[in-house]
């Protein structure tokens, strides 16, 4: 896991990929807590049987599964030191570019596409966030989150 001292450190690395994050396993408990929690029951996410007649073969996640993974990939992909909060503020683009099979290994990327500075010692950061399937050319998802970070 990559490391900053503080939020003002990132500045410079505008234009960078500041951190990748760790695997993390698709299986079908995931996606059946992921449809509980949503109310999002589509077959083709929860009922292996009748998706492995359907078109990918096989049960895939949620797209917005694979959206709200963003914390967890974030969190252990690199960490800024001496912040004293980070809320989101938003997301620009979101596109769920290739299904993610059950039992996928996805790990995100994190691209830091701008900083603005904040009053209270902080900063707006925008980050370009690539899910990757391992082994698979296309990514699962491409999104542009934006956070305020304070120090």
């Amino acid at each position: 896991m990559k490391s900053y001292e503080s939020v003002a450190a990132l500045e410079a690395l505008v234009g960078e990929v500041v951190g990748s994050s760790d695997w993390v396993l698709i299986d079908q408990n995931r996606i059946n807590t992921f449809a509980e929690a949503t109310g999002d029951q589509q077959w083709i996410h929860v009922d292996p049987e009748r998706a492995a007649k359907g078109p990918f073969g096989k049960p895939i996640a949620h797209g917005f599964l694979t959206l709200s993974l963003l914390p967890t990939f974030m969190t252990n992909a690199f960490e800024v030191r001496n912040v004293k909060m980070g809320v989101n503020y938003g997301m620009n683009k979101v596109r769920f570019v290739q299904p993610v099979p059950v039992d996928s290994r996805l790990r995100g990327h994190f691209k830091l596409e701008s900083w603005e500075p904040l009053d209270g010692n902080g900063a707006q950061v925008t980050y370009e966030m690539t899910v990757e399937i391992e082994g698979v050319a296309k990514p699962a998802c491409v999104a542009q989150t934006i956070l305020r970070v304070f120090g």
